[in-house]
């Protein structure tokens, strides 16, 4: 029993000493046999350690987007519109998709709406085309939490319409209607005075309160045969003008003229209530054709202070126009896109008026002002236009020439 003890000692100690032996013969690692990560586990100059790198700044913040949709360029205040909103907010710091929907194309706008939402626009500010055809397109736009600015028309039956801003239609029907009343002095004098109506685009929300406004005065005077409306178009669907379109107005003005021969020698007429200068324009147009001239020329009344018909109003052919001065309207709408894109309560002054169909949208509402040939050199003082926009330096005649789709 000692005796095998003994020899299971002797052959521990023998492994022991091969253990021994066998460690000892590897050599330690120097730089060209060290594996690749103990070359790279203490730091070099060249390559400082982590706690010793200066952190990456953080990446700066995502400029926030307005996507601006204009109608057209054809009409003088859509294009200085959308380029003052446009201005007004790259100042602020925003970027700005600034689109117009061709000639009063719906599904230009609809797709340039659509391609504002899939862009990632914080914000868009619309004066749409026809105010009904936006629904789906705008449904894209509550999906993706964009609020929808309303601008100068409202757009209907769409609860994505988050608010809106315009100039007070109805008080801009009333201006004119109340102008013709002064003019036409029909609270003094016995009359008929002989009158035609010319309404707005059927597809724009904005015509149905100006329409209201106008004959909440002008209706009186009809119904007690002191105004006479020899075409018997009195409603506000027989007197619209597509595209609100200078052509589509001087068309139906020459149709009225050789239906009811309206000519100097022929039926005076006395008076135009026209809701806009663009309409103005083509009915003027239509009147110098059949003969009418700056001394005989009837009653005209407009709106937007639209450059030509500025030029019409010193040589005669127009009478007034209702001032929308799109620089506070635009103004109005580029603040109420900085409130909301800073998560500040959004300025408005009407919570009750504009129902869309839908909902009922809150409303800044902007005053208009009427201007006469008396008045034009208030409207170069305001610096919307210069004398030499208008036709020439105060106190001469423009050019000579009616101007309007010829011009």
């Amino acid at each position: 029993m000692r005796k095998a003890l003994h020899i299971i000692v002797m052959l521990m100690f023998a492994s022991a000493l091969t253990a021994c032996r066998t460690t000892a013969s590897v050599p330690s690692p120097t730089p060209e046999t060290a594996a690749p990560a103990m070359q790279t586990a203490a730091p070099t100059p060249e390559m400082p350690s982590p706690a010793a790198q200066t952190p990456n700044p953080p990446p700066a913040p995502a400029v926030k987007k307005a996507g601006i949709s204009m109608p057209n360029k054809s009409v003088q205040y859509w294009t200085i519109d959308g380029e003052t909103m446009k201005n007004r907010l790259e100042k602020l710091g925003y970027g700005v998709d600034l689109e117009s929907a061709g000639d009063n194309d719906v599904n230009t706008q609809i797709n340039q709406i659509q391609s504002m939402i899939d862009s990632g626009c914080n914000v868009l500010i619309i004066a749409a085309v026809d105010g009904s055809a936006l629904v789906e397109v705008l449904e894209g736009a509550k999906a993706n939490n964009i609020p929808v600015i309303a601008y100068s028309r409202l757009i209907m039956n769409s609860d994505a319409v988050s608010y809106y801003t315009t100039l007070d239609n109805s008080k801009i029907g009333v201006l004119q209607g109340q102008y013709l009343i002064d003019k036409l002095k029909l609270d003094t004098t016995k009359g008929p005075y002989n009158i035609e109506l010319f309404s707005g685009s059927p597809d724009d929300s904005s015509i149905r309160p100006f329409w209201h406004g106008a004959m909440s005065v002008l209706q009186p005077y009809i119904d007690s045969d002191k105004l006479v409306v020899k075409s018997g178009q009195t409603t506000e669907a027989a007197c619209t003008t597509k595209d609100w379109s200078s052509a589509n107005a001087q068309t139906r003005m020459e149709n009225l003229i050789a239906q009811y021969n309206y000519a100097p020698g022929g039926t005076k007429l006395d008076a135009v209530c026209s809701a806009s200068d663009s309409i103005a324009q083509g009915i003027s147009v239509a009147l110098k054709n059949a003969g009418y001239t700056a001394d005989n020329f009837p009653i005209i009344t407009g709106q937007d202070c639209d450059k030509k018909s500025i030029i019409n109003m010193r040589r005669g052919f127009q009478s007034m126009s209702v001032f929308r001065d799109t620089r506070i309207l635009a103004d109005t709408a580029a603040t109420m896109a900085n409130e909301i894109l800073t998560g500040k309560p959004v300025t408005v002054n009407d919570t009750t008026t504009y129902n869309n169909g839908t909902v009922v949208i809150p409303t800044y509402i902007c005053d208009p002002v009427v201007y006469t040939i008396k008045d034009i050199g208030k409207l170069v003082d305001t610096g919307y236009y210069t004398w030499d926009d208008i036709g020439g330096p105060k106190g001469s005649l423009p050019l000579d020439g009616l101007i309007g789709t010829d011009y």
